[in-house]
């Protein structure tokens, strides 16, 4: 019997090999040529943005190109596994001290 952790490992491994061959596309070449991360909005050299899912894979989420966007690495590492409204409330308090 598969446990309902090894499905979602498994998932999670099906959604990884989407977004490695989504970071060779042209699709994502053509996000990462602007050099603007999506979430703090600072510019960067493309090759130094990253892949980032706003729903993150942990969480639920997919290596759709809607749930894909181009971050630096400061604001994907600070983003973890937060969810889009979690993190809008990270840097609303970021903004208030």
């Amino acid at each position: 019997m598969v446990s309902p952790f090894d499905m979602e490992d498994d998932r999670i491994a099906r959604e990884k090999r989407k977004a490695r061959e989504l970071r060779h596309s042209t699709w994502w070449r053509r996000k990462i040529a602007a050099g603007i991360c999506y979430y703090c909005g600072r510019k960067f050299q493309p090759g130094e943005l990253t892949m980032d899912h706003k729903i993150p894979l942990g969480r639920g989420g997919s290596s759709d190109k809607i749930n894909i966007v181009p971050a630096c690495k400061e604001c994907n590492n600070k983003k973890k596994y937060q969810l889009p409204t979690e993190w809008d409330e990270y840097m609303q308090n970021l903004k208030l001290k």
